[in-house]
């Protein structure tokens, strides 16, 4: 028994348990216990993980109609419950998915906690079927409304939203079994697509670093995007809006560059159809680097490429490895914005769906603006000047001013999470 299997093996190794759920539970002890004796190994792996930091919890689940492997991590719920997206992807091992949920999770913690956002770190990740059954409708919607009465489950310990390979009609299917989610359709209440609110908050984390830099504004600048989808498309609308001189970006999806394109016709915006996994646009020259596709793309391969004075995007977790690939960063003087600085309003625009939606939001407008002491373009402010002053990367930075945010407690209900936690435990959820 292994991490290392696949997470059809793992969903396998529950039913020879007469199983279909898993937890690996932080001990008050620190010690990561598994639902049973059987994980004892897998428990160790996770726990000795460099993306492992304290986190409290990673719930498994087999999916009562579709039988696919859904997850939940939690990392740190001092300053709320753990909220944060739901991604669908491909894994090809059981140690993949539950690093994405453990370096996702705490991204989220730290996003939540800068936003301003009284909500813990959480992150949650379904495996996809390599068969291509998750293209269809019906098998869609069977898949979702497992994964929302996998989120009940939890009785709120953990509060999910969208991500990548999670789409509006999903949420809805989500919605249809839990309580306990956010971003869902405009026509059931929920607040709809953040991409645009995204794009924009990262326009603001760009124009703070060029305005740290004494380089003016987005104006006149050229652009460079890696990954021209919902995000990135919105991304090239705000850019082009301000006068962005040349924009170049990437896309795997043959569909959207052509749909891309046809939006910017006339526009100095030019959209290349690339291979998955094509890297090209790192060598771009360009006064801004935007990586909004998937993360894990900026590393020793990548960043001696870089043509750039600014990485700034909305991709999560760019960096492969923290603490190296920063200081490579660092040493070739490329001002780099963490996602969890930049990419914060999507989980904005739909945390706090719960307390109504209105017109021109003010909960919403004041993270673009310049004077409130958690907008986007504040807190980038005060990340790059804190690297210069204290002499560490930017990641460093941001790190320790979000670690420092996520331990205030909730002002009405601090630590709730850890006791629904203690509560699921106490009452063998993992039975089911």
């Amino acid at each position: 028994m292994s991490v290392d299997m696949t997470p059809d093996d793992f969903s396998l190794l529950l039913r020879r348990e007469r199983r279909r759920r898993a937890s690996f539970v932080s001990s008050p002890g620190g010690k990561l216990e598994p639902s049973i004796p059987a994980l004892g190994a897998i428990a160790d792996a996770i726990a000795g993980s460099p993306d492992f930091h304290a986190h409290e919890g990673v719930f498994l689940e087999i999916g009562r109609a579709t039988g696919a492997l859904l997850s939940a991590t939690l990392h740190r719920t001092i300053r709320g419950q753990a909220a944060g997206g739901v991604r669908h992807w491909h894994y090809p091992t059981l140690r993949e998915l539950v690093r994405d949920g453990l370096r996702l999770s705490r991204g989220m913690g730290r996003k939540n906690a800068l936003a301003g956002l009284w909500w813990g770190g959480g992150k949650g990740v379904i495996a996809r079927s390599a068969d291509g059954r998750y293209l269809d409708p019906a098998y869609r919607a069977a898949l979702y409304e497992d994964y929302g009465r996998f989120v009940t489950s939890l009785r709120g310990a953990y509060v999910t939203a969208e991500d990548v390979g999670t789409t509006p009609p999903d949420m809805a299917a989500i919605f249809r079994t839990t309580r306990f989610v956010t971003c869902v359709p405009p026509g059931v209440g929920g607040s709809g697509n953040p991409s645009p609110s995204t794009a924009k908050g990262v326009v603001c984390a760009i124009e703070a670093a060029l305005d740290h830099l004494g380089l003016g504004t987005v104006s006149g600048k050229r652009f460079a995007l890696h990954g021209a989808g919902n995000v990135g498309a919105a991304l090239i609308g705000e850019l082009v809006a301000k006068g962005a001189a040349r924009i170049v970006a990437t896309e795997v999806d043959a569909a959207q560059s052509a749909a891309v394109r046809a939006r910017f016709t006339g526009a100095p915006v030019e959209v290349r159809h690339v291979p998955a996994g094509d890297l090209s646009i790192f060598a771009e020259e360009c006064d801004v680097l935007s990586p909004s596709a998937l993360g894990g793309v900026l590393d020793a391969e990548t960043i001696p490429r870089l043509r750039c004075k600014v990485v700034c995007g909305a991709a999560n977790n760019q960096l492969v490895e923290e603490g190296r690939d920063d200081q490579a960063l660092l040493e070739r003087r490329i001002t780099f914005i963490p996602d969890f600085v930049a990419s914060r309003m999507g989980i904005v625009n739909c945390a706090n769906e719960q307390y109504g939606s209105l017109p021109d939001d003010p909960a919403i407008l004041r993270h673009f603006g310049r004077t409130w002491e958690n907008a986007v373009y504040v807190v980038t402010r005060r990340v790059l000047e804190g690297a210069d002053r204290e002499q560490v990367t930017t990641t460093a930075a941001a790190t320790s001013l979000a670690d420092e945010l996520s331990l205030v407690p909730h002002p009405l209900f601090p630590h709730r999470s850890a006791a629904l936690v203690k509560a699921l435990v106490d009452e063998g959820w993992e039975a089911g």
